[in-house]
């Protein structure tokens, strides 16, 4: 393979695995506020006590690579996404200072943390689906540089992504917590899963729609034979994974749901990539314009051939041991 697109690809799968295993987390924050009991709340910030900070790895990671690989795509994309990144990353410092400080404050204050935790988690997810957003529409630039405004970014569609992004981080949070938890919670989880599984269903349905319509290189990608032999599997899994995590939800199984709605964010991520690709920034500079000489890539690819088993061990360590059940007599509350 093209050594361009194995730094590529290694970009793309850290930012999946980011969205896939801090999603669920931010879910759980973005839910935190609505739980019917604080018994609840303690009980979900059991469940992603272990594994959260360890979630967030993948952002720095992705980030990291892109700034080694693709260093003139890092200098367009930071000053044109550069409010709503400050933005994300305040909104995740002030969740993890939440996260530390509810456990020790006062019962009768705790709720000023429940905010600052929900705030954050939300703030946090609708940057990112804005940012998603502002990259599909693409940005202004003249010579590999960006010459575009400081909020370019901020436009209905990317306001639309935004908040599809935190009903779907809701939607992981949601079957989480039916995996993770039991009875009461457990039961409110999925009284909540199945309204923001028909959301994001929309969401997905109305962005499927817009994309191909506005952007004829995507219409083209998808319609065009025989592409469109070879795609049209992509809708059809997402209509089954739908179809079994409605099923997984009000038959009251505890696995199912959470796995479809993975395998759901899986082919979104996937359906994203087909109708981007060859672009790296949109509308036309390509991974091959924005790329490092060949010694560099080759250097990101030896460390993280290196560094990518460590982090991969400790993560599937952890999930490991803190595996079973959070119940309100199990917890850290």
């Amino acid at each position: 393979m093209d050594i361009v697109l194995m730094s590529a690809a290694l970009i793309g799968f850290g930012i999946l695995v980011y969205v896939l295993l801090d999603g669920f987390d931010l879910g759980v924050g973005i839910l935190f506020l609505w739980a019917p009991r604080d018994a609840d709340r303690n009980v979900m910030m059991s469940s992603i006590a272990p594994v959260w900070d360890g979630n967030a790895t993948w952002l720095i990671f992705g980030g990291g690579v892109l700034f080694a690989a693709f260093p003139t795509a890092y200098s367009i994309v930071l000053p044109a996404l550069y409010v709503p990144i400050m933005v994300m990353l305040l909104a995740l410092i002030f969740r993890g200072v939440a996260f530390e400080y509810r456990l020790k404050t006062n019962p009768t204050h705790r709720w000023v943390w429940d905010t600052a935790f929900w705030g954050g988690s939300t703030v946090v997810a609708l940057m990112q689906g804005m940012m998603l957003g502002a990259v599909i529409e693409g940005f202004r630039v003249v010579n590999n540089r960006y010459v575009g405004g400081p909020f370019d970014w901020l436009t209905s569609f990317s306001v639309t992504t935004g908040f599809a992004l935190v009903m779907g981080y809701a939607l992981l949070g949601s079957t989480w917590l039916i995996m993770k938890t039991e009875e009461a919670t457990q039961l409110w989880a999925r009284s909540v899963a199945k309204p923001l599984l028909l959301i994001v269903l929309c969401f997905i349905l109305m962005v499927s729609i817009k994309t191909p319509l506005e952007y004829p290189q995507i219409a083209q990608r998808w319609f065009s034979f025989p592409n469109i032999l070879w795609l049209s599997p992509v809708p059809g899994l997402t209509t089954g994974l739908a179809l079994k995590a409605w099923k997984g939800i009000i038959s009251k199984e505890e696995h199912s749901p959470f796995w479809c709605t993975i395998g759901l964010f899986v082919l979104s991520y996937l359906g994203l990539a087909i109708s981007l690709y060859p672009y790296l920034v949109m509308p036309h500079l390509t991974f091959w314009d924005l790329a490092a000489p060949e010694s560099s890539l080759k250097f990101v690819l030896g460390v993280s051939c290196f560094t990518l088993p460590i982090v991969f061990g400790y993560t599937i360590f952890v999930y490991r041991v803190f595996k079973g059940k959070v119940t309100e007599q199990k917890n850290f509350y």
